[in-house]
């Protein structure tokens, strides 16, 4: 959902060089992604082109991404994230803390790559294998956030209560994208975050006629 080539939010926790030459890789791999994709399609861009494109081998290629969908949905966001919100402070309400950082990842995104960021979005409304492998992406990220719930509430990580919990989380913050997307960019993305956290919060009210 953020720029791949983002290495920490502003005023967040900084990453070490070894993993900042890993980033610089990915970052090349995934910008010579996006530039095939926006210059012949996704289905017709293969891992050759975008190896030779980013100057790599089509195995260190598949050693950094395991799938082409993966190149597009996979970002540096996530431990970012989780370290944006250990980061919080402790007797602030969870649901707040997640409200804030994702709001300021998204507008941090949005300045830096708004192109990006919607052919992200894009891609998951017209791609079925980018779609259903952001699943696969969700339950992963899903369980990561379960230790910085678990962290915060004093709830074991594992139980049925957390995991419902950050699936459905991250479920809901998926979805902006592909909402986004499918109403063209109209929407402002960070009232989506406040719309969707609200749900997320107070369940789903009933609409007055």
């Amino acid at each position: 959902m953020t720029p791949a080539r983002s290495l920490s939010l502003p005023d967040g926790p900084q990453l070490g060089l070894r993993e900042r030459k890993k980033i610089k890789t990915r970052t090349a791999i995934r910008d010579a992604t996006y530039a095939l994709i926006k210059e012949q399609g996704y289905d017709a861009t293969t891992i050759e082109q975008i190896a030779e494109r980013a100057e790599v081998s089509p195995s260190t290629v598949f050693r950094y991404f395991p799938t082409k969908e993966d190149i597009v949905l996979t970002d540096e966001y996530d431990p970012i994230i989780l370290a944006e919100l250990r980061n919080r402070p402790a007797d602030e309400p969870w649901v707040e803390s997640v409200q804030y950082v994702m709001k300021k990842a998204i507008s941090f995104g949005l300045e830096q790559e708004p192109e990006i960021t919607r052919l992200r979005s894009h891609l998951l409304v017209q791609v079925p294998a980018v779609r259903a492998r952001m699943r696969e992406h969700i339950s992963v990220t899903s369980r990561m956030l379960a230790e910085a719930v678990a962290e915060r509430t004093g709830w074991d990580k594992d139980s049925l209560e957390v995991r419902v919990y950050t699936i459905s989380l991250i479920s809901g913050f998926g979805e902006i994208s592909q909402y986004w997307a499918e109403s063209d960019f109209q929407e402002d993305l960070v009232d989506l975050v406040d719309r969707t956290v609200a749900v997320l919060a107070h369940g789903l009210p009933t609409r007055k006629p």
